[in-house]
């Protein structure tokens, strides 16, 4: 075969209404239409009965029709070749897409010195310079034949897969304006035309215009002509790139293989980045917009493609290692193995191309570099089988042998996903407007499909059959495989089949066949995932109930929800009970039954839950259903997020803005929360407060009998804290009691219902409930004496010092001081600071306590320091307690009453013992800190001894007290010399 720039100058077939016996045209006097007509048919087979002429002998009019009409005449192919085939990141538009571009240059006018010669089209492009750059220009070339772009030239030196910008402009210039170019013949017809003299002539001005590029090669070529046994001599005619192909040559669009090659590799090296994996699944778009179109270049560009795939040197580092591939990597050898499927299945390839694509797919197979699918598809194993009881038991358990040992979704070769979108294709209707991107992105539009007759079996079309082949497969009982990916390319598959199937519009047709469909899943036992007894370890039908309930739904609602109803299961979630014995609770189930190989378990659970908020939402006004939907809920599913998620929906539905509420479906709503409650009352997650909140709001929707139901239940329902914090309180709030709109006995009730409520709460947990329930009974004066009366019992029973401190701040918050001051006492007694715990976090608390105490007079006063000393061992603190005592009369305080004219006396009692008590803590914590003090502190300890002699000096002898207190000091440590020595300087 001849390269394609050294095309032999045969001219193209003349057809036998074209020529004579002496092979003449006979079709000079014929119609322009038929002449047109002729040229066409010739410009798209290069052929008339397979006879091979030269050019010359057509008549010069259908030589030009032939040249005119052998250009490619649809903006589709350029598009294709132009494009990336995905959409372009958000904000750049399409400004970067070469066909996007090239439209803009034709459209302003950037295409000029367009010539067409024979088969081969050029012209020039002017594109506009950025900013303070010139004008830039860029000769372009393109050979064309049988209505194919074969071979592409720019100054623009585009290095990409597609063609660029200013190749698109050339070549839509030529389709929308093909009478505006001027034509010419192939330069071997012109040639021909001319005697010796015009020949000479013109190979000598050409060798002149371009004389120093091509005088070498005139040289060379005009030697080997004169030259008679030269291999040019032994060739009959001579090159002309302008002529075309001939009739044996290849036809196909120019595709750049090097390139290709090139930029798989690069994108295979960069692998790990989201934008490698994107551009090369733009790639695999590609391939699939050429296959859709029957271009013969989708398969030679798989093939390049699996060539630099085999190549990628990740895949020997692997082997070695014995380490899986990458997830993105493994997505990409599927999305290529799927590729292969359509490509070796295609009704349009000839047997020829078929054997050797599967020479290829044989030989690639033999490398050690190419991977296996991933992927356990056998079920021998003792894990995956249940315990085998009576049956130019096995219904009780709901367990069975699975019969389906290979699942047909998620499969390898996905052969439901082939043979469904091969179905589909057969009857999808034509766009008529083109698209940049066919599969993605904002021009998206739905797909429309039309029923195509089956030949050979009336009444079937390729629609129906396409509809019958994906709830097959979608249908199957299948084990989930091993293995994350496995299990992942399971669900995507679903997902993509389902995406297909909701692509088409239903008519009466498709919803006969769903009907049959759904009615033979229901009855088809172990080989349906629908089916009455399921296999332990099923993959489960959600995602497939989910499309089928709202298709059938409009037709035969009875159906649809038996259908619904049969895939709520989730079999590996259930755990089987020999009879007699109680079912746990469903938290205990989970636990149990919780299989590590499940990976995608939580997209299974939720795939579940969207299922019953599909049904829970479509039955709303249809008790019946509500409650069948509701019993299955709570059989089959077993996460409590989930099942609080069902409840809000259910909620929200319930409750519409413009319309009453379904008390039925709140109920239910309620029902699900109750629920949520029980199962996670023990094990304690962020989300309680959320779910308990949420649950009184629910109630209150359905009015205040509900309400006080859960506050009457709250023992199996709520912690203490929870009741008592949340449920009590927001269930009285003002704003509740005006959405429940009660009377004044009803709202005494509920007043009455949640006292109650805060007491049990209180008694049951007084360190958190007790100060809610005070707060919540201050209105009740009964209720608020039994609310203290718990507080004091409990602080007799170990109710810590901090939340008895809390609980008397409350009270003399109140009003009550002497109570608060009860409530101190007790915290004092259970109280204990050390002498080195000057900031205890109780400090605040008990110089408030003593300020109380100061405040109602001198008996509370002196019945309080003994508590104070037998309490607090810290000097700074009770010399502190000291002052604040002696700086006024004791019940001069804001709460008290005048009992004194004068301040106490330190010396006096009671201040006395408090005094005495103070000085002994001083000597006690000086003698405790000079054991291991150390001379970085000793600027700190005589700080210390400053704060302590002003203690001392509050006794009517304490300046004799304190240099006893000295000079024991320097006797004891005089080994200290530095440490007196400064004592000495400060204190003499």
């Amino acid at each position: 075969m001849e390269p394609p720039a050294a095309k032999r100058s045969r001219g193209c077939p003349a057809g036998p209404e074209e020529r004579d016996a002496g092979g003449a045209a006979r079709g000079r006097g014929r119609p322009e239409a038929l002449l047109d007509l002729s040229a066409k048919r010739v410009a798209e087979s290069w052929a008339f009965e397979q006879v091979e002429e030269r050019f010359s002998r057509v008549p010069e009019p259908v030589q030009k029709r032939i040249v005119f009409w052998s250009f490619p005449r649809s903006e589709r192919e350029i598009c294709m070749y132009s494009s990336l085939g995905y959409p372009p990141p958000e904000g750049e538009h399409d400004a970067r897409v070469p066909f996007t571009r090239g439209l803009h240059l034709l459209q302003s006018g950037a295409v000029d010195r367009v010539l067409q010669v024979g088969f081969h089209l050029s012209g020039n492009i002017r594109e506009p310079g950025s900013p303070g750059e010139p004008e830039r220009l860029y000769h372009v070339s393109i050979s064309f034949d049988r209505c194919k772009i074969t071979s592409v030239s720019c100054g623009c030196d585009n290095r990409d897969l597609f063609y660029c910008a200013h190749v698109v402009a050339l070549s839509l210039y030529r389709i929308r304006h093909a009478h505006q170019v001027e034509l010419r013949l192939p330069i071997s017809e012109t040639l021909s035309q001319m005697n010796r003299d015009q020949l000479q002539k013109f190979v000598q001005y050409l060798i002149s215009a371009h004389h120093t590029e091509v005088l070498p090669t005139a040289q060379r070529l005009a030697d080997e002509i004169l030259l008679l046994g030269s291999e040019i001599n032994l060739v009959n005619g001579a090159p002309d790139p302008t002529a075309g192909a001939g009739i044996e040559d290849a036809n196909c669009w120019h595709l750049d293989e090097e390139q290709i090659q090139e930029q798989v590799k690069q994108l295979l090296s960069n692998g790990g980045y989201y934008g490698a994996s994107q551009q090369l699944r733009s790639m695999f778009s590609k391939v699939r917009e050429m296959l859709r179109m029957r271009d013969s270049n989708g398969a030679r560009m798989l093939i390049l493609m699996t060539e630099q795939f085999l190549q990628d040197p990740r895949l020997a580092l692997w082997r070695q290692q014995g380490a899986g591939m990458t997830d993105k990597c493994r997505q990409l050898w599927d999305e290529l193995g799927a590729l292969w499927v359509c490509v070796v299945l295609s009704p349009h390839c000839k047997p020829e191309e078929r054997a050797g694509w599967l020479q290829l797919l044989s030989r690639w197979d033999k490398l050690d570099v190419c991977p296996l699918e991933e992927g356990n598809y056998s079920f021998d194993g003792p894990s995956l089988q249940p315990t085998m009881a009576p049956a130019p038991e096995l219904l009780q358990k709901g367990s069975t042998c699975i019969t389906n040992t290979e699942g047909w979704v998620g499969h390898p070769l996905d052969p439901i996903g082939c043979l469904c979108r091969a179905l589909l294709e057969a009857c999808r209707l034509e766009e008529e407007t083109l698209t940049l991107y066919p599969d993605s992105g904002p021009e998206k539009r739905k797909v429309a499909y039309q029923h195509v007759p089956v030949p050979g079996s009336p009444g079937e079309s390729y629609l129906v059959l396409a509809l019958e082949v994906a709830l097959l497969g979608l249908g199957q009982q299948r084990a989930l495989p091993e293995g994350l990916y496995a299990q992942d390319k399971v669900v995507r598959n679903e997902e993509q089949l389902l995406a297909l199937l909701e692509e088409v519009e239903l008519d009466e047709r498709l919803v006969q066949v769903l009907r049959k469909q759904a009615g033979l899943l229901l009855e088809g036992g172990p080989f349906s995932g629908f089916g009455e007894v399921l296999f332990r370890e099923s993959v489960p039908m959600h995602t497939c109930a989910r499309y089928l309930f709202t298709a059938l739904l409009p037709h035969d609602p009875d159906l649809a929800y038996r259908l619904a109803l049969r895939a709520m299961r989730l079999p590996v979630l259930e755990t089987a009970f020999p009879a007699g014995e109680p079912h746990p609770s469903p938290l205990d189930s989970i636990m149990s039954n919780h299989f590590p190989r499940w990976f995608i378990l939580g997209h299974l659970e939720t795939r579940q839950c969207e299922l019953a908020s599909t049904m829970l939402t479509a039955a709303k006004g249809d008790p019946k259903w509500l409650h069948t939907v509701l019993g299955s809920i709570q059989q089959n599913i077993h996460s409590p997020a989930l099942l609080f998620k069902l409840a809000q929906d259910a909620c929200k539905t319930a409750t519409p803005v413009s319309a009453p509420p379904d008390t039925t479906l709140l109920g239910i709503a309620l029902e699900l929360g109750l629920q949520v409650m029980r199962m996670t009352l023990n094990v304690m997650t962020w989300r309680r407060r959320e779910m308990v909140r949420w649950l009184v709001s629910c109630a209150t929707e359905i009015g205040p009998q509900a309400l006080m139901n859960i506050m009457q239940n709250w023992y199996s329902l709520f912690t203490p804290v929870e009741a008592a914090t949340i449920v009590a309180v927001t269930g009285t709030t003002h704003a509740t009691l005006l959405r429940l709109q009660l009377d004044t006995s009803r709202r005494e009730e509920l007043w009455a219902c949640a006292r109650t409520l805060a007491l049990q709460c209180a008694m049951k947990d007084p360190q958190n409930c007790a100060l809610p329930a005070l707060t919540l009974c201050e209105k009740n004066h009964s209720a608020f004496e039994a609310a203290y009366q718990i507080v004091l019992d409990a602080a007799a029973g170990g109710l810590g010092h901090a939340h008895l401190f809390t609980v008397a701040r409350y009270m003399e918050h109140r009003g009550l001081p002497l109570r608060a001051y009860k409530l101190a006492t007790l915290a004092l007694a259970q109280l204990s600071i050390a002498f080195n715990q000057d900031s205890h976090p109780a400090v605040n608390d008990v110089l408030w306590a003593c300020s109380l105490s100061h405040s109602l007079g001198r008996h509370e006063l002196s019945a309080i320091v003994p508590l104070i000393i037998r309490s607090i061992h810290c000097a700074p603190m009770l010399s502190d307690i000291l002052r604040r005592w002696t700086l006024s009369a004791p019940g001069l305080g804001p709460l008290g009453v005048r009992r004194a004219a004068k301040p106490l006396g330190a010396d006096r009692a009671p201040l006395c013992q408090l005094l005495d008590a103070a000085v002994t803590a001083y000597i006690t914590t000086s003698h405790s800190r000079l054991t291991h003090i150390s001379p970085r502190h000793y600027g700190d300890f005589i700080e210390f001894l400053g704060k302590a002699r002003e203690t001392f000096l509050l006794a009517p002898d304490g300046h004799l007290q304190f240099a006893q207190f000295l000079e024991n000091l320097k006797q004891t440590y005089k080994g200290k010399k530095k440490l007196m020595l400064l004592v000495r300087e400060r204190f003499g």
